[in-house]
């Protein structure tokens, strides 16, 4: 049997209990609503001859620890409530990708989804952040079919090149580390592999649909 693609890090300790109580429930039914509509339309498009266009989704539940600083940083109540209502990422997914155009086949995708609303979005890939990053962010909200009703859930989804990823993880790394004597330093270093690697993943998508031209 294949490996999954898919890695599902909803943490079930304690703390989070505690704090998001039975809506925990609702967070992790999100992610797996989302991850499985992402896995579906892929298993479909590879059946018809397609590349696929996932490498790996990761996902995770924020938190509490983390999500109460984010409330206190925005001066909202510490409550489920504000976690769930006013900020967008207690549930999150971050999708990897082979090559450019499978970003925005993904984000067409979600798009297309009928009763997935899109919240917000930004392009970060085509107006990447000063220090470099670039990532496709969406904010949407995802129905869940309880007992009796309908529960609208929100979730960041974070879409990315293999490279971006790699890019992104290096710059959270130094982000959470203090004394850095040489951080000025690493920070152009990482700058200047942010633009290499947006022309790479430019040239890569340059071959891949070469290759694809050739092939059909």
């Amino acid at each position: 049997m294949q490996q999954s693609k898919y890695d599902i890090k909803c943490k079930t300790l304690l703390p989070e209990h505690e704090f998001y109580k039975e809506s925990y429930i609702l967070l992790e039914g999100t992610i797996i609503e989302v991850i499985s509509r992402l896995d579906i339309i892929r298993k479909y498009k590879v059946a018809k001859q397609c590349k696929d266009p996932i490498e790996h989704c990761k996902a995770r539940i924020k938190s509490a620890k983390s999500m109460k600083e984010k409330l206190v940083r925005k001066n909202l109540p510490v409550t489920v409530e504000s976690a769930l209502k006013e900020i967008h990422d207690a549930a999150g997914i971050r999708v990897i990708c082979p090559f450019l155009d499978d970003i925005y086949w993904i984000v067409n995708m979600l798009k297309n989804q009928q009763d997935i609303k899109i919240i917000k979005e930004k392009d970060y890939i085509h107006n990447p952040k000063p220090n470099g990053y670039r990532s496709y962010h969406m904010i949407l909200q995802v129905p869940l079919h309880l007992e009796n009703r309908v529960e609208m859930v929100y979730c960041e989804i974070q879409i990315r090149t293999i490279a971006m990823d790699c890019w992104a993880s290096l710059e959270h790394q130094l982000k959470y580390k203090k004394n850095i004597s040489n951080e000025k330093m690493i920070i152009n270093e990482l700058k200047r592999c942010a633009d290499e690697i947006a022309s790479t993943d430019l040239n890569l998508q340059t071959i891949s649909d070469m290759i694809n031209e050739i092939q059909y």
